[in-house]
């Protein structure tokens, strides 16, 4: 049986959303390791210990759901419920777990660098109100 034409149309934007939720999800945990004075390695491995868990388990839950419409008669629904599915538990495990960390870690320092236009456009951090929220002298 063809992939009928409109599913990769709506996975594409699916996935994309899905996959930036836990994307954020991580890097915000490292990030916040990081600037609490945490050397990149050790944020890495901070922010994937404290999401890792709850990034599987979403991840699982998904998966489930979208093999769960397998179930059902319409093929074209199968369709991006496998691909959905298959995509997810790739996303999950081997980007999310396993690419992205080891990716920051040996990019290290560099993770944080920010192009000088950009970070003229975005506001200053207070580095004396992170050190006062965690009681840990921040970089600055």
């Amino acid at each position: 049986m063809p992939v009928t034409t409109w599913v990769p149309l709506m996975m594409f934007p699916i996935l994309f959303g899905l996959s930036m939720d836990y994307e954020v999800f991580l890097v915000s945990r490292i990030r916040e390791s990081y600037e609490s004075g945490v050397p990149t390695r050790e944020a890495v491995a901070r922010g994937l210990a404290g999401t890792a868990r709850v990034i599987t388990a979403a991840a699982a839950i998904m998966v489930m759901v979208f093999l769960s419409v397998l179930l059902g008669a319409n093929i074209a629904v199968k369709q991006i419920g496998l691909g959905l599915g298959v995509a997810i538990l790739i996303d999950a495990t081997v980007v999310r777990m396993v690419l992205v960390p080891a990716l920051m870690e040996l990019f290290g320092e560099r993770n944080w660098w920010l192009p000088g236009p950009i970070a003229r456009l975005l506001p200053r951090r207070r580095p004396e109100a992170a050190e006062a929220r965690t009681g840990v002298p921040v970089r600055g």
